[in-house]
């Protein structure tokens, strides 16, 4: 056999085992009932936007003044 058969054989069986390796590892995950909803950070869940001091003068949209409609002008 030449070289280039017994290296292609080693790189092929070794495929092999890394994959069967894999599969056994994503097997016993999956069989203790972790189904990936768990985001693992742990904490409380704080989903309200952070408070950003803006400078002066500068205002958020929802803060602005409400607008009122103009009354309708007759000619």
């Amino acid at each position: 056999m030449s070289s280039l058969m017994i290296n292609l054989f080693l790189a092929g069986f070794a495929y092999v085992i890394i994959i069967y390796f894999v599969a056994m590892m994503t097997k016993n995950s999956l069989r203790n009932g972790k189904n990936g909803s768990d985001d693992g950070d742990g904490g409380i869940e704080n989903f309200k936007p952070p408070k950003i001091d803006l400078p002066p003068g500068v205002i958020w949209p929802k803060d602005s003044p409400k607008k009122t409609k103009p009354d309708p002008v007759e000619l």
